[in-house]
This record gives structure tokens, C-alpha cells and sequence, in this order.
């Protein structure tokens, strides 16, 4: 049974941090490219950063750059998003992807709410 549970998402002040935390069972975490996406009110999901299977290579959204690090260990099968200087805008559903350019297999976590509040 494939699974991606997130976690570590809550309430900050902005200008906090937060490290949210993706762990993957069921399937082959190191062969897949995993992503970090969100959702907020009334918007859609975009997706805010993207690390290649061997984590050398990642990708950002404009608007999270040199504030979000995404990174991941295929050891402990778990995917991570590191957020810095968090502003009121990133409030949102935060969701763990993972995606095979060779089945097209793409699995989805349930998502963790994160809220910038002061």
C-alpha cells in the first residue's frame, strides 16, 4: 500500500520557520522524483519545489526561492522542505509528490496545513 504522510506543518509567526517532513512507504522513494506542492484558499495547487531522484539536482518557485530548501534521503525513504522567513502568503494545504518518469506512477500525501499568523 503506497503511502505519503506529511507532517511538521502548524502555526508560525511570520519571519519563522518551519521543516516539514514527508515519509514514504510502498514504493521505490529512491526512484522517484518527489516534489512539495500547495494549495491555498480559493487558489490552485502550485507546486513549490522539486528534487531529482538522486537530490542533486532541485527547483523552485519564484516566490519561495533562497527561503525553502527541499531535500530528501532515500535511506529513510523521507522527503523534506525546509521553510525560512515565512511570509502570510505561503498559508496553505502544503502536499508531498512523488512521480516515476519511467511507470508515470504519481502518488499524492494528504497534506499539512501551515499558517502565517502573527
Amino acid at each position: 500500500q503506497v503511502q505519503l504522510v506529511e507532517s511538521g506543518g502548524g502555526l508560525v509567526q511570520p519571519g519563522g520557520s518551519l521543516r516539514l517532513s514527508c515519509a514514504a512507504s510502498g514504493f521505490t522513494f529512491s526512484s522517484y522524483v518527489m516534489s512539495w506542492y500547495r494549495q491555498a484558499p480559493g487558489k490552485e495547487r502550485e507546486r513549490v519545489a522539486t528534487i531529482t531522484v538522486s537530490g542533486i539536482t532541485t527547483t523552485y518557485a519564484d516566490s519561495v526561492k533562497d527561503r525553502f530548501t527541499i531535500s530528501r534521503d532515500n535511506d529513510k525513504n523521507t522527503l523534506y522542505l525546509q521553510m525560512n522567513n515565512l511570509k502570510p502568503e505561503d498559508t496553505a494545504v502544503y502536499y508531498c509528490n512523488g512521480w516515476s518518469s519511467w511507470s508515470q506512477y504519481e502518488y499524492w500525501g494528504q497534506g499539512t496545513q501551515v499558517t502565517v499568523s502573527s
